[in-house]
């Protein structure tokens, strides 16, 4: 990563760009940057970058969607999605908050994060469901080892009729992974295939999360090798990078060997945890979400902002600007599903966060002036320079600096305003 220095701090390079980009439209705000070279530098592969289009953009897609629910047995949602610094949006979901018939009880959720094109990703979000249901393993007498199996059943089912579809219309190009939550009465099921990520958090902390399905991994390495395949750069082949997927047919060719035994297995893992009045919340997320915070990290800033948000698609909303500041250049989907354990809004909460952005709004302005005394012009990459090395209790936990950039950046252009030379009247007397 370029880098540039100021004083004892290393600036990333795209950090200077997000300087630029920000002081012309306060709206804009992001970090990121692109794996390649910067304007004006030289790879050495020129012609190559020419050729093969850039999967990410010069700025990102800031524009985000969001959407709210609820079941009648006292489940709350939220969803929030956004492309980001990709070329395309390759991310889908459903969300079905309470299922009909005998299944009233019954929820279901699933992330979609697709890879080579949406096609599949949008298939798979349209017909997983229906494909899991019709196996009849779930029903209102709940046998937990049949749910299970149906989510298996369902999963396999849609690949199947994927890959028909994908022959009839000419395409085997592309997949998706998949992370889904289906929730009864009595268990919450976790269907997951690929590396997006389910987590739950049960009393303030970490109760449960899926395994990321990477080719790296023993047991999917053995399988891949195995089925004539080889894990090189981390990826199959050297080209993709998880081991468990919806789609990638490509993949799915080798003779004599069921579909769980290709290189690239639609065979979710599935698992199943028994409710508890302590289920506070759970998150569906795209490894555009995970590849910037962790499990531990995403709990307790989830937890944090639940004491001081009452709409969850601020909280949603909140979590995609963390992950774009700390450097995910990826498509951002969550979904948060609150249970009536949930933390509640909370005056201390709202206290101290009220008192943490006016020490923000103060350091902004005592950092400005500071700058301004010695001679420099204090531009916002010289106050976010100086900030980032400065000590601020009390911070969103598993936030940090980067989830008050919104709040930094609103201060500094306050103070910019307050310190603009007066412009003299010009009107003439009469």
């Amino acid at each position: 990563m370029r880098t540039a220095r100021k004083g004892n701090v290393e600036i990333p390079a795209f950090v200077r760009q997000l300087v630029k980009e920000t002081e012309k439209r306060v709206s804009s705000f992001f970090k990121g940057g692109r794996g390649g070279a910067s304007d004006g530098e030289q790879t050495g592969e020129g012609e190559k970058e020419e050729v093969i289009p850039s999967p990410y953009l010069d700025r990102p897609v800031l524009e985000k969607l969001t959407e709210e629910g609820c079941a009648r047995w006292g489940l709350t949602y939220a969803l929030g999605s956004m492309q980001g610094w990709r070329a395309n949006m390759e991310d889908f979901h459903n969300c079905v908050p309470q299922l009909g018939g005998e299944l009233s009880e019954w929820s279901f959720f699933a992330v979609f994060d697709g890879h080579a094109g949406n096609t599949v990703a949008q298939y798979c979000s349209q017909h997983l469901l229906g494909h899991i249901l019709t196996t009849g393993g779930v029903g209102p007498e709940e046998n937990p080892e049949k749910v299970k199996g149906a989510i298996v059943e369902g999963f396999m089912q849609t690949d199947k009729h994927l890959h028909s579809v994908a022959r009839r219309e000419g395409w085997e190009r592309g997949g998706t992974t998949v992370v889904s939550t289906l929730i009864s009465p009595y268990y919450i099921y976790f269907g997951n295939c690929g590396d997006s990520r389910a987590v739950l958090c049960r009393s303030g902390q970490v109760c449960f999360s899926t395994e990321d399905h990477k080719p790296y991994s023993p047991l999917e390495k053995e399988r891949i090798e195995s089925a004539g395949g080889s894990v090189s750069l981390q990826r199959i082949n050297g080209s993709l990078a998880v081991s468990r997927a919806l789609g990638d047919f490509s993949y799915k060719g080798v003779e004599n060997r069921t579909p769980s035994q290709q290189m690239v297995s639609p065979e979710p893992e599935v698992c199943v945890v028994e409710r508890s009045p302590m289920d506070e919340f759970l998150v569906l997320a795209c490894d555009g979400v995970w590849d910037t915070i962790s499990n531990e990290e995403l709990c307790a800033f989830v937890h944090n902002r639940l004491q001081v948000c009452t709409d969850l698609r601020d909280v949603c909303t909140q979590v995609i600007d963390l992950c774009l500041y700390k450097g995910s250049l990826d498509n951002i989907s969550i979904i948060l599903l609150c249970f009536p354990g949930a933390p509640q809004l909370s005056a201390e909460a709202l206290h101290q966060e009220a008192e943490l952005e006016d020490l923000l709004e103060s350091k902004v302005a005592e950092i400005y002036d500071e700058l301004s005394a010695s001679g420099e012009e204090p531009d916002l990459l010289s106050v976010l320079t100086v900030l980032a090395s400065t000590v601020i209790p009390g911070l969103p936990p598993g936030g940090g600096i980067q989830s008050k950039r919104n709040c930094i950046i609103s201060a500094y252009y306050h103070q910019r305003e307050t310190h603009k030379p007066a412009v003299p009247n010009a009107l003439g007397s009469s």
